[in-house]
């Protein structure tokens, strides 16, 4: 990954937060982050 792709990747992922902060009062964020430990306990699990 260049360094120019690395920043604008980066920019659409903060503006990606930044609406869904906005306008869905982080709502999508605390679901990802639910699931995204629910998949660490089911990775953890077959360890």
């Amino acid at each position: 990954m260049t360094n120019k792709t690395a920043i604008v990747f980066g920019i659409c992922l903060l503006a990606m937060i930044s609406h869904d902060i906005i306008m869905n009062e982080s709502a999508n964020l605390v679901f990802l982050g639910k699931q995204g430990l629910r998949l660490m306990e089911w990775i953890a699990f077959w360890r």
